[in-house]
């Protein structure tokens, strides 16, 4: 009885390790935006993860042992370390946690109960020693049970998903006077976005897609949520992860006005080409009406080669269009300049005047991790340019820095550069990570590189650069970065923050 009550406790253990594992496969399938075919390539890059491998060892542990006089010790120490893993896992703190979606929860239900079906058949079927062991194999299988259970749910995530929609459709329907914004590129929209919302506040009852919200369902979400009745703009910020997603966000909310900030080399591993990402940004401006504006910047070649007839306006601007710039602003990167021409231009095609927008532009606080600065009260100042780097923007940072302190500058205090790197570039992405390596041996005093994934490009970058390899430090993490800094640092010292790798790259 006391061997069959030990059991039962250690099934409970690792039923409980099985439920934890599902939930953090169900928070990277979350961050893989719920499709099956990128949860797989970023599992297949995490198959070989300490976590997994461990999982596999306490089940041939647990396997090899069973029938032998050691058995009951060896399940018992799997059951300690499972509840041990578990309880870890649970206080382990992500950069993006998961959200209990409906969606979300409804994935993490079926899967639980295909996980709970399965152990009641073994241990029904062949006892609760087995069953243990399944126990143990259900963690190992938690992707699998998690892809099933996605897959079983596509029927009833296609009907919820269109009837969202369709509630969506209603109410732009019921808005015939609203005048709608779209707004893409490979970077720059987000920052585009919200300067364009501060100038058009100061004339129009606006709304903009929050955050993220930049998919054909959150952009449902925000019409259901947040348009109202006097609603005058409806300012969409328009992602893509593959050709056709831009084009299904404007069916939906048909735009009169296209922006598209850039076209460059971020996401070259998605899209495979940069002709590729051309044709799926200029999605936008093919889906607008003939009396429709679009406003594109032709600091890029493959935006300033593609010929726009579909429109009676076309704006075209580049970065000399702002220098001098008619406004003035507290935001800092020449980058940022371009990004509030942009929404100018689009205040401009509303019938705004140059008034209006310049009061509006004086009083735009920058984004944030988007090039925002503070200073700590240890008098060292912090550039936060943490969200998904690219290479113009991590070229741009570079600027920044360089008109700090440092060895080439003031002596006040040295220039940090704390990155892991940019990623989904593709074939290019040793080529730019080099790149970026030799910016940084010209603006920095100190390089701090993070991770593994672009470690050997960028300090081969820092080494061609002549940067002094004795200011090279690497770690694995952020928090590792963090404390080495803590013991570093010191008044007059500027900190750049260059990106930050999804929970996904971990």
């Amino acid at each position: 009885m006391t061997v069959y009550l030990i059991y039962i406790v250690v099934l409970a253990a690792v039923a409980f390790h099985a439920a934890v594992r599902l939930r953090h496969e169900l928070q990277m399938m979350q961050q893989n935006s719920y499709r099956a075919e990128r949860y797989g390539r970023w599992l297949r890059g995490d198959i070989f993860a300490p976590e997994r491998v461990t999982d596999l060892l306490m089940l041939g542990v647990a396997t090899g042992f069973s029938a032998t006089r050691w058995g009951l010790y060896a399940v018992g120490a799997v059951g300690l370390l499972a509840l041990y893993k578990a309880v870890r896992e649970l206080r382990t703190k992500y950069k993006k946690p998961l959200v209990f979606t409906p969606r979300a929860t409804r994935l993490y239900v079926v899967a639980l109960v295909l996980t709970a079906a399965a152990l009641a058949g073994v241990f029904l079927g062949a006892g609760v020693r087995m069953s243990t062991l399944a126990a143990m194999g259900a963690v190992v299988l938690a992707p699998v049970i998690l892809c099933v259970a996605l897959m079983l749910l596509m029927p009833v995530e296609a009907a919820v998903n269109r009837w969202y929609v369709n509630d969506a459709r209603r109410i732009l329907r019921s808005m015939p006077r609203l005048t709608v914004i779209g707004i893409t590129g490979s970077y720059g929209k987000t920052s585009t976005k919200n300067y364009l919302y501060r100038i058009l506040s100061e004339r129009f009852s606006v709304v903009m897609t929050p955050a993220s919200y930049n998919t054909t369902l959150g952009v449902v979400r925000t019409v259901r949520e947040q348009l109202k009745p006097y609603t005058e703009v409806f300012i969409v910020e328009m992602g893509a992860k593959q050709a056709g997603d831009i084009a299904e966000i404007c069916e939906l909310v048909q735009p009169t006005i296209g922006i598209i900030t850039a076209v460059g080399e971020q996401h070259l591993e998605s899209f495979g080409s940069i002709e590729n990402v051309q044709r799926t940004k200029f999605e936008l401006i093919d889906a607008l009406p003939a009396d429709g504006v679009a406003i594109l910047n032709d600091d890029f070649e493959p935006i300033a080669s593609r010929p726009v007839t579909n429109v009676s306006r076309v704006m075209r601007y580049t970065s000399r269009d702002v220098d001098p710039a008619p406004f003035e602003t507290r935001l800092v990167g020449r980058h940022n300049l371009t990004n509030i021409y942009a929404a100018w231009l689009a205040g401009r095609a509303l019938g705004m005047s140059d008034s209006e927008m310049r009061y509006a532009v004086g009083q735009i606080e920058q984004v944030e991790h988007r090039l925002s600065i503070r200073r700590t009260a240890g008098g060292v100042t912090i550039i936060d340019d943490a969200f998904n780097s690219n290479p113009v923007g991590a070229a741009m940072a570079m600027e920044v820095l360089a008109g700090f302190g440092g060895a080439t500058g003031a002596a006040d205090g040295r220039r940090i550069v704390v990155t892991p790197g940019m990623i989904e570039l593709g074939a290019r992405q040793e080529e730019l990570n080099r790149e970026l390596g030799r910016q940084m041996a010209a603006a920095c005093d100190i390089a701090v590189v993070v991770g593994e994934h672009n470690r050997e490009a960028i300090v081969a970058g820092l080494s061609d650069g002549g940067f002094d390899a004795g200011a090279i430090h690497t770690a694995a993490t952020f928090a590792d970065a963090s404390a080495w800094l803590g013991g570093v640092l010191r008044a007059g010292d500027t900190v750049l923050y260059e990106n930050d790798l999804p929970d996904t790259f971990k």
